[in-house]
């Protein structure tokens, strides 16, 4: 029972580092493939983008860009990050004219060339939740922590028991000392059995 339970917690353990390596890779990962990621906070560009979404945005040459493409912007002096969808294109002033999917109206400000952020390749649906909690106190320490304990239950104990074997070569000599006498015992068992049966023929005849 106790070598039972104790394979099920390596094995949801392991799942749990697994995960969270995985988030790692999503999260971390990206930016090593020239991906920034943006979590959507409002629903002006459902159904395309809902909030809690995490989008991967590639920087583009801003000559590239479409009417009808989204992009990822600099909406303000304060740095607030936007994605909406180009409706114009002024390319003399360099000015994108930009509109949520879901709102009725253009934006109130042109986006200029030099605030384009870059273009959505994708998004992984309510992934930008996780991304916001892993990155920002206190949830960014919670994670490091868990990761910290994960990979210590994981790990140590193996690590220990190993030592302790070839630390102790007075319990390993013990070991194999129970498991020769349990083969030698075993081996009683058979010869006894094979006199029994030999016994038991020989009365018969």
């Amino acid at each position: 029972m106790k070598e039972s339970l104790k394979k099920i917690w390596n094995i949801t353990s392991t799942v749990l580092v697994v995960v969270i390596v995985l988030c790692a890779v999503f999260l971390m990962g990206s930016r090593l493939l020239g991906f920034k990621c943006y979590t959507v906070i409002s629903g002006s560009m459902k159904p395309e983008y809902n909030v809690g979404d995490l989008l991967y945005v590639k920087d583009v040459d801003v000559n590239t860009i479409k009417v009808g493409d989204p992009i990822t912007f600099i909406l303000n002096e304060d740095l607030v990050v936007a994605t909406h969808r180009v409706v114009r294109i002024d390319a003399e002033n360099q000015r994108f004219y930009t509109k949520g999917d879901a709102n009725e109206i253009e934006d109130s400000e042109p986006v200029h060339f030099n605030n384009v952020i870059g273009v959505p390749q994708f998004s992984i649906p309510k992934l930008g939740y996780v991304s916001d909690f892993v990155q920002n106190p206190p949830g960014m320490y919670i994670t490091i922590g868990i990761g910290i304990i994960l990979i210590l239950i994981v790990f140590v104990p193996d690590m220990i028991g190993k030592k302790k074997k070839e630390d102790d070569p007075e319990s390993a000599a013990v070991q194999a000392e129970i498991d020769s006498a349990a083969e030698e015992n075993e081996r009683l068992k058979a010869e006894l059995a094979k006199l029994r049966a030999e016994m038991s023929d020989k009365k018969s005849e």
